[in-house]
């Protein structure tokens, strides 16, 4: 789950004032891109790139006798399997949360080098020592502490040198095209911030109309429209203008609308660009002149989802419906329009199926929902139905508009994938199963009914020895954990709470009846570093980081939890990720356009998420500004596609592709073999063997950094500068890659 809030209907059906007809399905045409847009590679026929990110949608199964989501999608499944390549052995990164996810697919940067360590919020320790909270969802530019900028002036984004990640928008602005965007996470604005380093008074100024109406808004009660204004017309929804002003110059309006797209770190500069920030500005702007695919709603123009109504909030007002409100038919509703207005490069999120999302933020308070369905209940089935329809509505008008697979790039992905926590649900007459949503607690046994549904929360801090240490968790089934002062990873104190945690047993009543570890995997700073979750702010390191069985939710309150015992089984979420389990980690990506095979599934190329952004960018002709740590797929790559130097020993830089994620990505065999290792050194009470293992650790670490830096120097550079890659230099990488990682494995089966 990303955060929260798709609409409630009733409500919506309440509220809604519309003051114009809703139109046919279809526009008649798209406009054509903006004429300077150049986005193709050489004898490339793509025009258009529509970019689509999904929260928690499986293609894998989570029951064996329930279809998968991708199967209960088949007009999407279909499409990427008839006219491209789905990969379905993708993976994501660590710790796999929705930010994180979705923000090294964006960039093709490990977390390490785009700022996201720790997600979908993390502390750090400003200058008292003492954690401090903040959110990884924030505006590409803002700071760590967009309160004050006091307590840690560093970017949230924070990248090599400690500058500002590279934006993703900005080849395909410089090279002329308008780049839309609904809901992905940091490319549209994330909150309605007026403090002096907030999203308002960043992009909009302190004083400004906006940031006085996000003042009043944020003052207003909370539930009501009020407090949503700011929300439903700033937040979540964006246009990057291109180079000379694209879409933001068609007219006076949009002209007066635009505000400076400040990129102040961005390698070579970045002046004069503009943007259109929220549905209030962008609206206007696609939906001129109405065209039958828009509506007027309260008096201001609004877009139409897939369907014919209106994009709305939860009170009716047009807009932003709330990132858990980023339903398909939403989202999608928004792509085409882009589109349509000639906004060749529309990049969307849309929210999971698998949770009820009635009364999401930002509606009134609910106690019963949102909450989780499981695999086969009702209402998941009828959000997937409803999904697959918005898809074959979407195919559809884009072919009416001549936008296809013959000269658009599709890629199509998600963000990390789920433990579901829950038993089997009832079968019922009309062929779906019902679950028992109902919290489930326990005084020595438990006894929750076969068709539970609900995380195991688990409140760690009573279940510790008197006398640890004070800290704090970055709440989670991979919690990190911040321990007051920020002590040196030897530590006596800090050494013994990390015994402590790493032997914690209790009841996961999904499993048996009987306590167990709940804890499979520990890492400190010196793994960390391994699995690329130590940014360039030393500030945002965790002490330590635990990966627990994925059917526990891990917390650190003073009481609780409030499902009632300790652990109990909370209801409300039962889609579980960030922890290290094959089925949170593994992923799936598809592409369909020019220059892409017709591949079917493929489900043997081991990927992930760091290898779309340098692929995408390989079809498009068009090159970012650092080096990514992903490689281009040639594996879906019609030969016609492959660049030059990465083609000249094709088979030789395959191989060199396939060993170089294995020893570098944070999924690969490398980093779960040191893993291995770390768990053993940090619940040992032999300080011999700790700093054995750890050196050990430090060292083969140290040795993949410089050779993974070398490959990917190499395989980037024959990608997007045409630099030579000399097969017997790919030749020993590979062997010295494999002897790392041979080296890795000796060191987990040794530990």
């Amino acid at each position: 789950m990303r955060r929260t809030s798709p609409l409630a209907a009733s409500l919506v059906a309440g509220l809604l004032v519309i003051e114009a007809t809703v139109g046919a399905t279809f526009a008649a045409a798209a406009k054509d891109p903006v004429s300077g847009c150049q986005l193709a590679a050489a004898g490339s026929k793509i025009q258009h790139v529509i970019y689509l990110q999904f929260d928690n949608t499986h293609y894998m199964r989570d029951n064996p006798s329930v279809a998968s989501d991708l199967e209960q999608m088949p007009h999407l499944l279909n499409f990427l399997t008839t006219n491209g390549t789905l990969f379905t052995n993708d993976h994501t990164i660590l710790i796999s949360h929705t930010a994180g996810g979705i923000l090294s697919t964006q960039t093709g940067l490990y977390p390490d080098r785009m700022g996201i360590n720790v997600s979908n919020s993390y502390f750090y320790f400003p200058p008292t020592k003492v954690p401090a909270f903040s959110t990884a969802f924030k505006y590409w530019t803002d700071l760590v502490d967009d309160t004050t900028g006091a307590n840690d002036a560093l970017p949230n984004m924070v990248g090599d040198g400690q500058k500002t990640t590279p934006a993703p928008w900005v080849p395909f602005t410089r090279a002329g095209c308008d780049f839309g965007a609904i809901s992905l996470a940091n490319i549209e604005l994330e909150n309605t911030g007026t403090g002096p380093f907030g999203d308002m008074s960043e992009v909009f100024g302190t004083g400004s109309p906006e940031w006085s109406e996000a003042v009043a808004s944020n003052a207003a009660p909370s539930g009501t429209a009020a407090r949503a204004k700011a929300l439903t017309d700033f937040v979540g929804i964006a246009v990057h203008c291109a180079q000379g002003g694209g879409i933001c110059t068609s007219t006076a309006k949009d002209v007066t609308n635009s505000r400076p797209d400040k990129l102040p770190d961005e390698s070579g500069g970045y002046l004069g660009y503009v943007g259109l920030f929220g549905a209030k500005y962008v609206n206007p702007a696609v939906c001129d002149p109405r065209p039958s695919t828009c509506s007027t709603v309260m008096g201001q123009p609004a877009v139409n989802n897939m369907f014919g109504t209106p994009v709305t909030d939860p009170f009716g007002q047009p807009g932003f419906p709330g990132f858990d409100g980023a339903t398909a038919a939403n989202t999608l509703g928004y792509l085409a329009q882009m589109q349509e207005a000639g906004i060749p490069v529309t990049w969307g999120y849309i929210s999971d199926a698998h949770d009820n999302h009635t009364s999401a933020f930002p509606a009134p308070f609910n106690p019963n929902f949102p909450r989780a369905s499981g695999p086969g209940e009702a209402d998941y089935v009828a959000q997937l139905k409803s999904y697959d329809d918005a898809f074959a509505a979407f195919f559809a008008r884009l072919q009416a508009d001549g936008i296809n697979q013959s000269n658009t790039l599709f890629v199509v992905t998600v963000d990390e994938g789920d433990q579901y926590a829950g038993g089997i649900g009832i079968p019922q007459p009309d062929g779906t199963l019902a679950y028992s949503h109902t919290n489930c607690s326990w005084t020595t046994t438990p006894a929750c009914p076969s068709n539970q549904i609900g995380e195991v929360n688990l409140n760690i801090k009573p279940k510790l020895p008197a006398g640890s240490p004070s800290f704090v968790v970055h709440s989670d089934s991979a919690p990190t954990f911040y321990v007051n002062g920020q002590p040196d990873r030897t530590n006596p104190t800090l050494r013994k709470l990390e015994r402590d945690v790493g032997g914690l047993n209790a009841i996961d009543p999904y499993e048996s009846s009987t306590a167990a570890p709940v804890f499979v995997r520990l890492a400190d700073p010196v793994e960390q570093l391994t699995l690329h979750m130590t940014n360039t702010d030393p500030a945002r390191t965790p002490s330590f980081t635990a990966f627990a069985n994925a059917d526990f939710f891990i917390t650190a309150a003073n009481s609780g939890p409030s499902c009632g015992s300790n652990p109990c089984i909370d209801y409300h979420f039962a889609w579980n990720h960030g922890s290290i389990q094959p089925e949170i980690a593994t992923t799936w990506v598809g592409f369909v356009g020019p220059g892409v095979k017709r591949g079917g599934i493929d489900t043997s190329t081991w990927t992930d998420h760091v290898n779309v952004r340098p692929t995408m960018l390989a079809l498009l002709g068009l090159t970012d500004d650092y080096v990514h740590d992903g490689r281009v797929l040639i594996e879906t790559l019609e030969k016609k596609a492959i660049p030059k130097q990465l083609d000249e020993h094709a088979k030789t830089t395959l191989r060199l592709g396939e060993v170089y994620e294995q020893l570098n990505a944070p999924f690969g065999q490398f980093a779960m073999d040191t893993l291995t290792a770390s768990t053993t050194a940090l619940r040992s009470t032999d300080d011999s063997v700790y700093n054995s293992i750890e050196s050990s650790i430090q060292s083969l670490t140290s040795q993949r950094d410089a050779l993974a830096t070398q490959i990917k120097n190499a395989l980037d550079g024959a990608a997007f500068k045409d630099q030579k890659l000399k097969e017997a230099d790919a030749k020993d990488w590979i062997d010295q890659a494999q002897s790392l990682i041979d080296q890795a494995a000796a060191l987990a089966a040794g530990s």
